[in-house]
């Protein structure tokens, strides 16, 4: 379960192998409503970046954020490896929050 402050590096897609944000947080449930609520500027709300593919816990902050700079100089084709092999059909893991899942 996660805590309602837990360090953690997400990725959310406008659809499925569509356009990817990826982010860093500490609290990841106030950050998908951000995200959902447009909230967050930038480059997740102007492509409609919204539904959250993959997620990961981390014990610090810093760890989080050290593997968030490591994803986001991976290629496309390895991120979309590591949204598959815990989501391969793309569910809007939101829903586990609370949220209404994105179809």
């Amino acid at each position: 379960m996660l805590r309602e402050f837990q360090p953690c590096v997400y990725i959310i897609a406008s659809k499925r192998n569509g356009t990817l944000y990826i982010g860093v947080t500490s609290d990841l449930v106030a950050r998908i409503h951000q995200h959902r609520e447009g909230q967050v500027e930038g480059f997740s709300r102007q492509y409609g970046i919204h539904r959250l593919v993959w997620f990961e816990q981390h014990a610090t902050m810093e760890n989080a954020i050290q593997r968030e700079k490591r994803l986001k100089k991976w290629n496309r084709e390895w991120k979309l490896r590591l949204i598959e092999e815990g989501n391969p059909r793309w569910r809007d893991l939101a829903g586990g929050f609370g949220f209404e899942p994105l179809d």
